[in-house]
């Protein structure tokens, strides 16, 4: 076998140009044949390894021992052996050949895997969903999930250089030309959940181990354990319990973190990141009693087939809040001197607003003091 073994026009991650692959013992590579960086993975980082048919000829999908699915997509049938070898050889795995379900069934059986949901039909994988492409997910009913993907900005805004790749977490699906934004399940009945923590030495309490649950709700719960996506990475700065929102309608807990923030409701969950965030206004409502935060959101929150470019909450003028914010003294300093303050004693949509300007890094627009309308309002 020679040092290296090339392949020509193979795709990575649904990139939008071809590019080239090339294994040797050390790792392997890819890169664009346009031009552009290149991506690699060292052999020790690589966790398993499947063949199978793809939308361009046969795909080879490594599993990446810490961060997902790395896809290769353009190979041919005769490059199967090559690879077989590559692959026992230098980094001492089996290339599993995988074949997918083509009954067309719309039901089956999902299987959650260190990097991916899987929904199997007959003990085939009919689709397989990496988390790291899950933006959200939400009960849309009792029997029913809802699943959120993510959605680049723009069309240069996935993966490398505007190619796609295993760079671009939650953009991979952003170099096709259409994307899919939103699947649900359906899941009836009931499932069991075994209890993390059992009696010690007590062997008769095996059957308090297990506990029936609905099915729907075990589902989601496992889903935002394996997708990090009901705990946000980091520690939360601040928090706010019971916001009255106006769009959505409801009220929601907002936990504000470094890069994004949640907006936690009895129904419905969102996380969005601060760069979605293209305009802040406070704006006082003509009762002289309330006040509006409205932030403008691109991409837009989606539920179900509606969509929110707008978010807006409503506070009291006159309700006062204490609040200290967890965080380092050293990174108040170094990441956001003069944007925060470590403490905060004022009116709640003040203090919502600023920390909202310091984190996003956006500013906030208000009317001005001498400002009247045509009618004389000021």
């Amino acid at each position: 076998m020679t040092a290296i073994e090339s392949f020509d026009g193979i795709y990575l991650d649904l990139s939008k140009e071809s590019g080239k692959c090339r294994f040797a013992e050390t790792g392997f590579g890819w890169k664009p044949a346009g031009g552009g960086e290149t991506f690699t993975l060292d052999r020790s980082n690589v966790g398993g390894a499947q063949w199978s048919r793809a939308a361009k000829g046969y795909e080879v999908r490594i599993l990446h021992r810490n961060s997902g699915i790395i896809q290769l997509d353009g190979f041919q049938q005769a490059d199967l052996e090559r690879l077989t070898k590559v692959f026992k050889n230098w980094y001492s795995t089996v290339l599993e050949n995988k074949e997918h379900a083509l009954r067309g069934w719309n039901w089956g059986k999902a299987d959650f895997s260190k990097a991916e949901l899987t929904f199997n039909v007959q003990n085939k994988p009919a689709l397989e969903l990496p988390y790291s492409e899950i933006a959200n997910t939400n009960l849309a009913g009792r029997n029913e999930v809802a699943i959120e993907l993510s959605l680049p900005q723009d069309a240069n805004d996935t993966g490398t250089a505007g190619q796609g790749g295993a760079r671009g977490k939650g953009k991979k699906a952003g170099a096709g030309r259409d994307q899919l934004v939103e699947m649900r399940f359906y899941i009836p009945g009931t499932a069991a959940k075994k209890e993390k923590e059992a009696a010690d030495g007590d062997e008769g309490g095996s059957d308090d181990a297990v506990e029936e649950q609905n099915a729907a709700t075990l589902f989601y719960e496992t889903l935002i354990e394996k997708a990090e996506i009901g705990e946000m990475a980091g520690d939360t700065i601040a928090s706010f319990l019971d916001v009255l929102h106006l769009t959505p309608r409801g009220r929601f807990d907002i936990d504000m973190y470094e890069a994004s923030f949640r907006l936690r409701g009895k129904t419905y969950d969102y996380k969005i990141q601060y760069d979605a965030i293209k305009k802040f206004m406070v704006l006082p409502k003509p009762d002289d009693m309330h006040c509006m935060l409205c932030i403008g959101l691109d991409p837009p929150l989606r539920q179900g087939q509606t969509r929110y470019p707008f978010v807006v909450m409503q506070f009291k003028k006159d309700e006062e809040v204490t609040i200290d914010l967890n965080i380092d003294e050293s990174d108040l300093h170094s990441k956001y001197k003069d944007k925060l303050d470590a403490h905060y004693e004022e009116p709640l949509h003040h203090v919502v607003a600023k920390i909202f300007r310091g984190l996003g890094n956006k500013k906030i627009s208000s009317p001005a003091k001498d400002f009247i309308t045509l009618q004389g309002w000021p």
